[in-house]
């Protein structure tokens, strides 16, 4: 049987700490039999993980790279084989190794698998060594670096331009484009129910996904305070987040006074900034380059997102 509908991200050892173990609960204790204190190490909450999930978000399928270089517990679960999903969860562990600037990789393997590896570039090292009764070989990988993209002369940083007044949508939405559309690397957004009129119009949600796209290693982070609320109807950047999950961060507050905050901006890293005092009106102001405002707000979001939890709310959609 076919079963193709996949796709691989990035996973959050916390968040999604029982998706994972249902898997390699499955694959490893069940199937390999091998013992729970063995297959639970300490490496896991320091290590970085990729799940696989269906078109339903069911995990089917793990791995992850220790800080050291070794690749490990790559699991996919019995129906799932044969289906290309082993390949492309090695092929992100090994890019993301390129990415950290790794010489080489390692794994250890059942016997039985190492030929999989082998087509990969890995080689066999030393003798077969046996665990919980299963026959392993430790192999490994010399990385070619990721080419390096030129970079440009730092150009000298742009005078800071004072804060407009905005009292109106059409304000915020091209405001709010612009900031998009100039982000480097990240976007930070504070709002109340991801505000349908402005964050679910058309062209900010196609400055998102340009941005998402061509910005390597992009990332929006997002604190929704009315998780229901932007449930309540289709919402365009919610689809957008649910395509392209390794580049859109979704969190919610837990604490009273983050709950309370009755104020919503967006921020980029080019020093811009747009902000509402109040999240239910479109009264505010903006700056495409106001450093010292956009720093007070960044560690503000900043403050807030470590006392976050993640939207499971969305995951539930597929994000």
């Amino acid at each position: 049987m076919k079963l193709s509908d996949y796709r691989i991200e990035p996973a959050d050892y916390k968040a999604d700490f029982k998706d994972l173990r249902a898997v390699r609960d499955s694959v490893f204790i069940i199937e390999q039999h091998i013992p729970a204190d063995l297959e639970q190490d300490d490496k896991d909450p320091h290590s970085y993980h990729v799940i696989a999930r269906d078109n339903r978000h069911d995990p089917v399928g793990t791995g992850r790279l220790t800080p050291k270089g070794q690749i490990g517990r790559i699991a996919v679960l019995h129906q799932w084989r044969n289906q290309g999903v082993g390949q492309s969860l090695l092929r992100v562990l090994i890019e993301k190794a390129q990415k950290q600037g790794l010489n080489q990789i390692t794994l250890e393997t059942p016997t039985s698998a190492s030929g999989f590896f082998q087509k990969f570039g890995f080689i066999g090292e030393g003798e077969a060594f046996n665990v919980a009764g299963n026959e392993f070989q430790r192999m490994s990988m010399t990385l070619t670096p990721l080419a390096e993209r030129r970079r440009q002369s730092a150009k000298p940083r742009e005078t800071s331009v004072p804060a407009e007044k905005l009292d109106n949508l059409e304000a915020h939405l091209e405001s709010a484009i612009r900031l998009i559309t100039e982000a480097r690397r990240q976007i930070c957004i504070y709002t109340r129910d991801l505000e349908h009129g402005l964050y679910g119009h058309n062209d900010v949600v196609e400055a998102f996904r340009e941005f998402a796209i061509n910005s390597r290693d992009g990332c929006v982070q997002i604190i929704v305070q009315d998780t229901f609320a932007a449930r309540g109807k289709p919402h365009a950047l919610i689809d957008l987040a649910q395509r392209l999950p390794s580049s859109f961060q979704l969190r919610t507050p837990v604490e009273r006074e983050d709950l309370q905050y009755s104020s919503a901006f967006l921020i980029n890293d080019r020093d811009g900034y747009l902000f509402r005092l109040n999240a239910e009106r479109y009264q505010g102001e903006w700056s495409p380059n106001h450093p010292a405002r956009k720093k007070q707000l960044y560690e503000e979001f900043d403050r807030i997102w470590q006392r976050c939890r993640p939207c499971t709310e969305f995951r539930a959609l597929g994000i």
